[in-house]
């Protein structure tokens, strides 16, 4: 493996099972159950544990622990930095694993009247909230993305990211899981990527024979923001 391309390897404390520091996406991987829900925080057994946290930590002090977390994966060694990879269509792009709140099955999304931007697809219900989903594929330009086969349909997830307290929620044809990658692993982005997709690229990453386009997110978020309210 690229040595600027790791898996994470966090600890917690040890009253918490871990488990997912053993053999999830921080430990060795081969959990059976990451193949069903991609990346541990999607798993029964790391929300029973997030909830034993939530007894024994103050609500004001979970923030911080989150927090902490964040700081030791930037200080352990190197600059690395977890990012989530996705596929939508032919290309395989990344953003910081920290955005995402929420990795699940494809839901029914409801249309918005009078909405003609291509970007929001309408609203569906994640977990009783109402969430505006909206299509990456149109606004990077992604073509290729059309009906999937039965196969390609259960590969599918809906990518639920949070920023600055709003949940927004787009569709991926397949989602790989978490990857810590040095900066030193950045590359330009080629002319090869979509021409939209490039466009919101700061960088590539060479993973598995693919380029990755690494999303800059503070524009992605800007244009996205800017069409919620168009």
């Amino acid at each position: 493996m690229n040595p600027s391309l790791h898996q994470q390897t966090t600890t917690m404390p040890v009253q918490i099972d871990d488990c997912w520091n053993r053999i999830g996406v921080r430990g060795d991987g081969s959990c059976t159950q990451l193949a069903l829900h991609i990346d541990c925080r999607n798993c029964p057994v790391h929300a029973r544990a997030a909830a034993e946290l939530l007894d024994r930590l103050q609500v004001e002090d979970l923030s911080h622990y989150w927090e902490q977390q964040a700081e030791d994966e930037q200080q352990d060694g190197t600059d690395l930095k977890s990012l989530l990879l996705f596929r939508i269509g032919d290309e395989w792009l990344a953003l910081p694993t920290v955005l995402f709140e929420e990795v699940t099955e494809l839901r029914p999304v409801h249309g918005l009247p009078h909405q003609k931007n291509a970007t929001v697809l309408g609203i569906a219900n994640i977990r009783g909230a109402l969430v505006t989903c909206v299509s990456l594929a149109a606004m990077l330009g992604i073509t290729g993305v059309g009906q999937r086969t039965r196969s390609q349909e259960t590969a599918a997830r809906l990518l639920v990211v949070r920023r600055h307290g709003q949940a927004t929620a787009f569709n991926a044809d397949e989602v790989y899981g978490t990857l810590r990658v040095a900066s030193t692993a950045h590359r330009p982005v080629p002319t090869t990527l979509a021409r939209g997709a490039g466009h919101f690229a700061h960088a590539v990453i060479h993973w598995n024979g693919h380029s990755v386009g690494l999303l800059d997110e503070e524009l992605l978020f800007h244009t996205l923001d800017r069409s919620l309210h168009d």
